[in-house]
């Protein structure tokens, strides 16, 4: 959905275990690239990158390392709230509630569910909603997605949405630029194959089922009949290196 209202490119990329989302902006080209790691929590996920593009509409630009790391900023604080605003307005939450005065475990899986966030994001809207009060609150954060998942009858779509998390995504306009490479006949598939983090046979295979082949672009100016006939003139060559028989001859020993 970035990408198609936006024109930032993201990517879902291998990371470390700490390693969660990163923002590049190329001052230049005014480029904007947003990576998220690969992960088996699809909540967490959607939550990097919506405070992601928290940092892209606020413009949080940071031109070097400087900063105390440890610390939370109050600009990923910012960014935070807006990623918990963006997935789960307390508009909706409202229109999907109603009225209701009984909030138990099993609206705040629906809540999860419906909006695709963490327990923890939903209790604190539920919160700020007026539905449930602080102790709730503390104490619903600490469940889980797959806990809420199991024990309300949606495991599979958590699992389902879990394996799609954990998959490698390229930036779509990148590889529709790599795929029309390799139409033209300029790119090979291993690179389609290297940007998916699949075979090189797989790419071939997906890419000739789509009816992407690559172009053929005879060279017609290798055939040697078709040469032109070249007259070189090596008079100059020969008055260099003067003529034949004055060419010296072996050296005699001293």
């Amino acid at each position: 959905m970035i990408e198609q209202t936006t024109s930032i490119d993201v990517a879902v990329l291998d990371a470390g275990p700490d390693e969660h989302g990163m923002t590049m902006r190329d001052p230049k080209r005014g480029a904007v690239f947003i990576g998220v790691a690969r992960t088996r929590r699809p909540m967490r996920q959607r939550s990097t990158l919506a405070h992601e593009l928290g940092h892209v509409v606020f413009g949080d630009w940071a031109d070097n390392g400087d900063g105390d790391w440890s610390e939370r900023s109050p600009v990923e604080s910012r960014a935070d709230a807006f990623a918990r605003h963006l997935l789960l307005p307390l508009g909706g939450l409202r229109d999907f509630l109603g009225p209701t005065t009984i909030v138990d475990l099993g609206r705040l899986s629906a809540v999860v569910q419906r909006f695709l966030v963490s327990p923890a994001i939903a209790a604190i809207a539920l919160e700020h909603a007026g539905y449930i009060d602080a102790a709730t609150k503390r104490e619903w954060k600490q469940s889980t997605t797959p806990q809420l998942a199991v024990r309300f009858g949606w495991g599979d779509q958590y699992r389902a949405l879990a394996a799609d998390s954990d998959r490698r995504r390229a930036p779509q306009r990148l590889l529709a630029r790599v795929v029309r490479g390799y139409a033209e006949g300029v790119l090979p598939a291993q690179t389609i194959a290297t940007l998916r983090g699949i075979s090189a046979d797989e790419a071939a295979r997906e890419l000739k089922e789509a009816g992407v082949f690559p172009a053929e672009h005879p060279v017609r100016w290798a055939d040697p009949a078709e040469l032109p006939d070249v007259d070189v003139d090596l008079a100059a060559l020969d008055e260099a290196l003067g003529p034949a028989d004055e060419s010296p001859g072996p050296s005699e020993p001293e």
